[in-house]
């Protein structure tokens, strides 16, 4: 992956508002894969005080996406045409780690994987498996 790429994957990353209110960031980046991570904080647990699965989705559609946009060019960029979420296990601990994949880089649709574990002290814990579809979509290149 070109440094040009990897910079403008992380800048469209910064710019989500709701990554930034969860705390992620950006662990790696390569072509076809992304990898990011967040603190479980006191205002995103359920009831049971595990991490909500809403922010385990989200993490993982997300690194997903940008796994997804890791192999477009550079007026492209993807929307989520569908994903499917098996929670395998609680989101107990401090912090989650989603690390997306591309299963194949097409050219109208791009099928994604995605795996998100939660990290508690020293035990790292698989809690959930996703699967989905992402579509390019053309974005106007700024004039420089």
């Amino acid at each position: 992956m070109s440094p040009d790429t990897e910079i403008r994957l992380r800048d469209s990353f910064a710019a989500q508002s709701l990554m930034t209110f969860a705390g992620a960031e950006v662990e790696s980046c390569a072509y076809g894969t992304f990898r990011i991570t967040s603190p479980i904080h006191d205002d995103m647990r359920q009831q049971h005080d595990f991490g909500h699965a809403a922010l385990t989705f989200a993490l993982g559609d997300t690194a997903a996406g940008y796994a997804a946009m890791s192999v477009m060019r550079p007026d492209q960029e993807v929307l989520t045409a569908e994903m499917k979420i098996q929670l395998l296990a609680p989101a107990k601990g401090q912090r989650l780690i989603a690390e997306g994949r591309i299963i194949k880089a097409g050219r109208r649709l791009i099928p994604v994987e995605a795996d998100v574990w939660a990290e508690d002290g020293d035990k790292t814990t698989h809690i959930a498996r996703l699967i989905g579809t992402m579509v390019p979509v053309d974005i106007p290149v700024a004039a420089t």
